[in-house]
């Protein structure tokens, strides 16, 4: 029996009495195939959010299942591209489609067109398992990137692939594990963005993070594995703030998440960041950059995506042994989108119409930072930076409340000194 769409109510839509569906399952809503997530199952309905515009959509349009979680797809090409919160490539949907993402776009978050020089670094009859490099490529001028073994996939190598030009999807390395089943390694692999990634074990906060702003190294400083918040008013800053911090910061990758901002922001990040020379390796600061554009006018219920795509790119990249800063603007509109589809799915509301659940989501977000030893034995690091936009410079609203208990550095910005004109505020 096929499942049909019983109700549309914005991006939340029910179906009735379906089996086939598992919690936090991908789904593909209507004939469109809007991409979605199975966020509540009972007896007699299961709960999709949508992750794309539902306008036009009809009761009883089918409803498919593709039995995974919402993953992203990692691998060589993640560095100077833009992408939207659903990892799909805006420089791709621009060229084919036009300015604006068609619903149901169903475009690959990586070119598998482009041959990338790949050096593989294990040799025949080696022991392969979760997480250990058996490849390096030379991404950018100053990023090598490390392919590592992806999850249930160990064993001991029975074919390597010479060195040379691969493309994404080519095998170049064959493993056999303990029960006799041979696994092919590509230069991809796929992850959840809502699964953190293990590491051997976490190590203490110890190196700082030097931002670039005096102020902030001297008085306020940040570690490297570590998380700050910068709440402030309308105007005071936080957005340029973030921008220095991306441009400066002595981080090797940064992760820009544009969460719920405007789309003005992510242009004059992409222009800049192109333009402007890292003072370390003398290249395009855009070449050590992903930036994550969920802009105001996109579908609010991509923002918690967004975030999540985010600290996912960055995790696979501390697992290559590098130090990632990931800025995230702004988590109160991430937290209003939790707001809004909690509120159509007709949830208790707790302080400001916020949801109960809204803490444990916090911190389940910055928890993601830290210092790490990786499974390959490498030292990484993730280090949030998150913006939160409090109405009208209240602090004591929830999400400036609950950001407070789970960050380390506090940088209230204030509009007295905006307002003067001196910044950092």
């Amino acid at each position: 029996m096929q499942n049909t769409i019983y109700s549309i109510n914005g991006p939340v839509v029910t179906v009735k009495n379906a089996t086939v569906f598992s919690m936090l399952e991908m789904v593909y809503v209507g004939k469109d195939r809007l991409l979605g997530e199975v966020i509540s199952i009972s007896k007699n309905h299961t709960t999709i959010q949508v992750y794309e515009s539902t306008t036009g959509l009809v009761i009883g349009e089918p409803v498919f299942s593709t039995g995974e979680p919402i993953s992203a797809l990692l691998g060589p090409g993640l560095l100077k591209n833009i992408f939207d919160g659903i990892e799909r490539p805006l420089k791709t949907i621009a060229k084919n489609e036009g300015i604006y993402i068609p619903t149901g776009s169903d475009v690959e978050a990586l070119d598998r067109t482009i041959e990338w020089e790949v050096k593989i670094t294990v040799k025949n009859e080696d022991m392969l398992h979760f997480g250990q490099i058996y490849a390096t490529i030379q991404e950018t001028a100053s990023i090598e990137h490390r392919l590592m073994v992806p999850k249930d996939k160990d064993g001991r190598v029975v074919w390597i692939a010479k060195d040379g030009k691969y493309k994404l999807f080519d095998v170049i390395v064959k493993v056999e594990d303990l029960n006799g089943h041979v696994h092919e390694l590509t230069l991809a692999q796929k992850w959840p963005i809502k699964t953190p990634r293990p590491v051997q074990k976490r190590l203490p906060i110890t190196i700082p993070l030097v931002s670039g702003q005096r102020v902030i190294d001297t008085l306020f400083p940040i570690a490297k594995g570590g998380t700050a918040a910068v709440p402030g008013g309308f105007g005071t800053g936080k957005t340029m703030m973030q921008h220095q911090f991306a441009k400066w910061c002595d981080a090797d990758l940064i992760v820009y998440v544009g969460c719920g901002e405007r789309g003005n922001e992510m242009t004059q990040v992409l222009e800049e960041f192109s333009e402007l020379i890292d003072p370390r390796t003398n290249k395009p600061l855009m070449e050590r950059t992903v930036l994550i554009a969920n802009t105001s006018n996109m579908p609010v219920a991509a923002r918690e995506a967004s975030i999540y795509t985010g600290v996912a790119i960055a995790e696979y990249y501390r697992d290559m042994g590098y130090h990632v800063a990931v800025m995230a603007d702004s988590t109160s509109r991430w937290a209003e989108a939790l707001r809004e589809i909690s509120g159509r799915l007709e949830e208790m509301p707790a302080e400001e119409g916020f949801p109960a659940y809204l803490p444990s989501r916090i911190s389940q977000f910055y928890e993601r930072a830290g210092y790490m030893m990786t499974l390959s034995g490498e030292v990484g690091s993730i280090s949030i930076i998150g913006a939160v936009s409090p109405q009208g410079a209240d602090f004591s609203e929830p999400v400036t409340q609950n950001t407070k208990r789970f960050v380390r550095s506090f940088w209230a910005l204030d509009k007295q000194l905006a307002y003067m004109r001196h910044y950092a505020a």
